[in-house]
């Protein structure tokens, strides 16, 4: 059986993908990004002779514009990596790339698949898509709610009563979507036992509320994917990156923020009242400023201890037990 690797460099309006075959020789395509395109590329590469059990397809993590082609590619049967982009730019500073166009990309995606064989991709539940667009979708009035806030203090300022009040109009429609949105997202993960089950369990948790439970669902998926606290932190990007060489450097230990980024500001906050209300990380909080540490870096630490009671809660099925993880900190908790 021949041996196929695929890259495809997304964009919002088209893919280009390059087939790479077991000797070197590429075959290039561009489709559209939309439900017929997806189809056309099973076709094409049907027609050359790639077959979805010799087939890896790789693309880059692009929110929804890759999210959709990844999908069609699952659900026909091909198995598909999604990854993160980093991991393919550190690939190419390898190689020594030095043009960077849609068709060359598609062709590093495919080398890139061949050479560090990444993990196959399954899309999350459906349950969890659904919850995450009402989420993003409440992000986005949230915002918007913010600026209009703004504004209002601007014209409030300088007196200008008709912008006021149009303002204000403006802000009370979007009070009333918010509001609107917020139960419907409720209903949802009430109307999901799975959902209404982790939900419950990540509140027993002193410091996480329904509006961070319904985000760390939305952007994590199912928790009990992930094989150990350890690898949701990496996921998150609450882990340590350590900054040591040789004998003369010793930088200072950070957050490596290498992970997803939505998912790490829903914890923010959280970490902050965790600091203040969960025992184990208000003991974890007295323990690392009596050695020094920087405020700012036992945020750190708190979103990432926060992230591994999350982790063995979901995965117990056991709600907080006060007395869990009161036990002597390992080093990595510094941060």
């Amino acid at each position: 059986m021949n041996r196929f690797w695929v890259g495809v460099d997304v964009s919002k309006r088209k893919l280009d993908v390059a087939l790479m075959d077991e000797r070197n020789k590429y075959k290039s395509r561009v489709f559209d990004n939309t439900a017929a395109g997806h189809g056309a590329l099973l076709k094409w590469l049907v027609e050359r002779g790639a077959t979805a059990a010799g087939t890896r397809l790789c693309l880059e993590s692009t929110g929804p514009y890759s999210e959709a082609p990844a999908t069609a590619l699952f659900d026909a049967g091909w198995s598909v990596s999604v990854v993160n982009p980093a991991r393919v730019k550190g690939f190419a500073q390898g190689e020594l790339v030095r043009n960077k166009t849609d068709r060359s990309d598609a062709t590093l995606l495919a080398r890139f698949c061949a050479a560090m064989e990444p993990d196959a991709w399954e899309p999350p539940p459906l349950e969890y898509r659904q919850l995450r667009a009402l989420v993003d979708r409440l992000d986005a009035l949230k915002e918007m709610h913010q600026q209009e806030c703004n504004r209002l203090e601007s014209h409030e300022l300088a007196a200008q009563e008709r912008a006021i009040a149009s303002v204000q109009q403006h802000l009370d429609w979007l009070q009333a979507r918010m509001d609107e949105l917020q139960r419907q997202i409720d209903d949802h993960i009430d109307g999901h036992p799975k959902l209404r089950d982790d939900a419950e369990l990540m509140r027993s948790i002193p410091g996480v509320g329904n509006t961070t439970t319904s985000r760390v669902m939305a952007y994590v998926g199912d928790i009990r994917r992930f094989k150990s606290a350890k690898a949701l932190a990496a996921f998150i990007g609450v882990t340590p990156r350590l900054k040591e060489s040789g004998t003369s450097v010793k930088g200072r230990t950070t957050m490596s923020r290498t992970g997803h980024k939505t998912a790490r500001q829903a914890l923010y906050m959280p970490g902050i009242v965790a600091m203040k209300y969960n025992p184990t990380i208000k003991a974890m909080r007295e323990r690392l400023l009596a050695t020094g540490m920087a405020k700012k870096a036992i945020v750190g630490a708190s979103m990432r201890k926060l992230v591994h009671q999350i982790y063995a809660i979901v995965r117990s099925g056991k709600p907080f037990d006060p007395s869990m993880g009161i036990a002597q900190l390992d080093f990595q908790d510094g941060i």
